[in-house]
């Protein structure tokens, strides 16, 4: 199976402007992630709504495709410009993660070969091990069946402890954050548009349900080193620290 990489990048940020075109030891916060992703698949894509950014990205000699700036949400983005993708196995990997280890993009891959039958889509989670991050509502928790199949995401802690003060419920029970990278089975993002209107996706602002609502099968791995989402200055200054060209 053809496996590519397709990173949606827009310039809308309320919290970081532009961050997708911000220095990082001599280049884009993009080119970092770019070069990242070609480090586990043969071809990346970015899809984008900016003109800068498309310049930026072929100044490099990047694959980049303009796409509508209604899209409202990166899968929609790549759904746009589905017809221009070769693959069976296409990754959504963010723009604002330039510390994504192209081992967890070979990872997502091994499972999708290796899953009988094929799961619709593939993504990670991390164990969460501090109460600050269980309530941060920026942080999307997920709880699951026994066989890793995702059951629900949610921006609030899932499950509820009912028994239990929340400041113990890290004592008494696992609780998972997802990390926003998917892996897609090709013919789902080619039914896309047949998937009715999410509720859930709405409430939540998390495309993930829009599938999980409809009945597609989420399968999540576990990573012990999620990647680095940079959505403040202070997570720009910890990715400057730690990247040096």
């Amino acid at each position: 199976m053809k496996t590519i990489v397709v990173i949606p990048a827009r310039l809308a940020s309320t919290r970081l402007p532009n961050k997708v075109l911000l220095d990082i030891a001599g280049h884009s916060m993009l080119w970092h992630v770019y070069n990242r992703c070609l480090q586990a698949v043969d071809e990346v894509h970015i899809a984008t709504d900016s003109e800068q950014v498309m310049q930026l990205v072929q100044s490099w000699g990047g694959n980049v495709w303009m796409t509508d700036s209604d899209c409202v949400s990166g899968t929609e983005r790549i759904v746009s410009i589905l017809d221009k993708l070769a693959a069976d196995i296409i990754i959504n990997v963010q723009a604002d993660q330039p510390l994504i280890e192209p081992t967890l993009i070979n990872q997502l891959v091994e499972v999708f070969e290796n899953t009988k039958p094929l799961p619709d889509i593939v993504t990670p989670i991390c164990l969460i091990n501090d109460n600050h991050k269980l309530f941060d509502p920026n942080l999307v928790k997920v709880t699951r069946r026994h066989d890793g199949y995702a059951l629900y995401f949610s921006r609030s802690p899932i499950p509820y402890v009912r028994d239990l003060e929340p400041e113990n419920w890290l004592n008494h029970h696992q609780f998972w954050g997802h990390v926003g990278i998917y892996a897609y089975k090709r013919q789902v993002l080619e039914n896309y548009h047949l998937l009715p209107d999410s509720d859930l996706e709405n409430m939540e602002k998390l495309e993930q349900l829009r599938f999980l609502q409809a009945g597609k099968s989420i399968l999540t791995i576990t990573t012990k080193n999620p990647p680095l989402s940079v959505d403040t200055d202070s997570d720009l200054s910890m990715v400057r620290k730690k990247i040096i060209c």
